[in-house]
């Protein structure tokens, strides 16, 4: 059994117990039960999940928590792991905007910091764009990342622009983790990613297609998030035409600090003259 496949078995999953439209089958931490007890993600409090949580550890003590990013599914448990384990420490990089909703005490993490969890070195790899404090978590030496929410094998990441998603920030980001060369993607949704080049150059070649897509339907006449989400997705459920708007949005803000599209309230238009 090689290094990589070893690193694989060490770092133990925790269901978090929520499953949903947006989280699917539900959340994922990671346990990485070194000398440093070191868990990745919060998940949400669930009591379910704490049960899961001490079980794996067989009676070692958590010593920190790394936060991806400040959405309620990975980082709400934090009130509650702090109650169930004494002295435990949660680090996050920082979103002034939205870390004082759960009052806890953040250690800050920036980019190109190392973390010693006792049994390996994670180094924070800042990864914004689904939420502008997201981070993933490289272990060099077997190439694994842990990505919290920038890859989920069999569909996309949205981009919630309407609550601080930035689609060019997110496509900067893949770029970024395609130059380490992971070789597997530990998410926090969805299976173990063993094909992280396919599925990143994916989701990259997706994501200009949806922006043709987009201008292409400007092209038509249509000027509001409602009619290109109405012309671009066809039989869409209702419970997921939020989510679609909110991804229009992020490809037309995009566009606009490309300096391709202007818009005057809820209407967006091409740019007669863009720069070249």
């Amino acid at each position: 059994m090689s290094n990589a496949e070893d690193a694989l078995l060490t770092a133990t999953p925790i269901r978090v117990f929520n499953p949903g439209p947006l989280t699917g089958a539900g959340n994922i931490t990671w346990l990485l039960p070194g000398s440093i007890p070191t868990l990745i993600d919060a998940g949400t409090g669930d009591s379910r999940h704490l049960k899961a949580l001490d079980e794996a550890l067989g009676g070692a003590r958590l010593a920190q928590v790394l936060v991806t990013h400040n959405h309620s599914d990975h980082a709400s448990g934090v009130l509650a792991l702090q109650e169930h384990i004494v002295g435990v420490r949660f680090s996050k990089l920082a979103w002034p905007d939205r870390d004082s909703r759960y009052p806890v005490s953040w250690d800050p993490l920036v980019h190109g910091q190392f973390i010693d969890t006792g049994d390996g070195i994670l180094e924070v790899i800042h990864t914004p764009g689904h939420a502008p404090d997201h981070v993933c978590f490289w272990h060099a030496e077997t190439r694994t990342l842990f990505g919290g929410d920038l890859a989920i094998q069999g569909t996309t990441v949205v981009i919630p622009a309407s609550t601080g998603g930035d689609l060019g920030a997110y496509l900067t980001s893949l770029k970024r983790v395609l130059t380490l060369q992971p070789a597997r993607i530990l998410p926090a949704h969805g299976p173990v990613i063993t094909n992280p080049e396919e599925l990143l150059r994916g989701y990259i070649r997706h994501r200009l297609e949806r922006e043709q897509q987009i201008l292409d339907t400007l092209r038509t006449g249509a000027s509001t998030v409602e009619e290109i989400v109405a012309c671009i997705y066809i039989n869409l459920q209702e419970s997921l035409r939020t989510m679609a708007a909110d991804s229009v949005l992020a490809h037309l803000r995009k566009l606009e600090q490309e300096q391709q599209l202007i818009h005057n309230g809820e209407n967006w238009s091409i740019r007669e003259n863009p720069p070249c």
